[in-house]
């Protein structure tokens, strides 16, 4: 089985400037995602690690901790606009021009969401492997708010009502229907995904992995702080 893993970090961002190589518990952010990649290569060695950047200073922050690569994103997928799909589509292609193989799939590995580990990537490659109609599957975890229960928005005559409707009067979040938050720590994406040329994660085939501890994704700085004392205080449900 042959495997694209790719770790996506692009410079410039608004939102947390230099969010990618951010220091949490004194190591990059980005540096947690290369290690959980470098395991996953080490139990699957027919795959390869690639980094798409359009920022030498990360490049060069992957090179200290092993990751070294000769892509480079364009310009033009550079920007906060791009979606996924046409960053990964453009580095699939250049890796299995540039290695001279195909590969039955594209796991990426989000850097702003790295509370996974080995086994999580494994058991969510057995449920896609298995499934043969399925194109793609991403992670997880339950979420705090429910739509059909507790998130509301506005109607178009100004009053407010629930997400979603159920046809039933709901008075507990737990006789709610399941829903899931999708938790950006990884996607699987089959070969086949990018051959019918779709562009958004979901999908009409995809499925999903629940991951089983606690995973977040980092985007206000109150994020790093409550990451870093999970690290330090060793407060994590699981092992990193």
């Amino acid at each position: 089985m042959s495997i694209l893993i790719t770790i996506c970090a692009r410079g410039g961002s608004k939102g947390i400037p230099g969010k990618n190589i951010k220091q949490v518990n004194g190591i990059p952010l980005m540096a947690y995602s290369i290690k959980c990649a470098k395991k996953f290569k080490e139990k699957y060695p027919d795959s390869d690690i690639v980094l798409s950047t359009d920022s030498l200073e990360i490049k060069k922050v992957a090179q200290q901790y092993g990751l070294y690569t000769d892509y480079m994103r364009p310009q033009e997928l550079g920007g906060d606009t791009v979606g996924k799909i046409d960053v990964l589509k453009h580095v699939f292609d250049f890796c299995e021009k540039q290695n001279n193989k195909q590969y039955d799939f594209l796991l990426d590995l989000d850097v702003t969401a790295p509370l996974r580990n080995l086994e999580d990537l494994e058991k969510a490659l057995t449920i896609i492997s298995e499934n043969q109609n399925a194109i793609n599957l991403f992670s997880v975890s339950l979420p705090h708010r429910n739509p059909y229960f507790n998130m509301v928005e506005e109607g178009t005559d100004g009053y407010y009502k629930l997400v979603k409707q159920s046809g039933q009067l709901l008075l507990t979040r737990q006789s709610a229907p399941k829903v899931y938050d999708i938790n950006a720590s990884f996607y699987y994406y089959k070969r086949k995904f990018f051959e019918l040329g779709y562009k958004g994660a979901i999908t009409d085939r995809t499925l999903i992995y629940e991951i089983p501890h606690i995973c977040f994704d980092l985007d206000h700085p109150m994020d790093y702080e409550y990451l870093s004392f999970l690290i330090t205080q060793n407060k994590l449900d699981f092992e990193l």
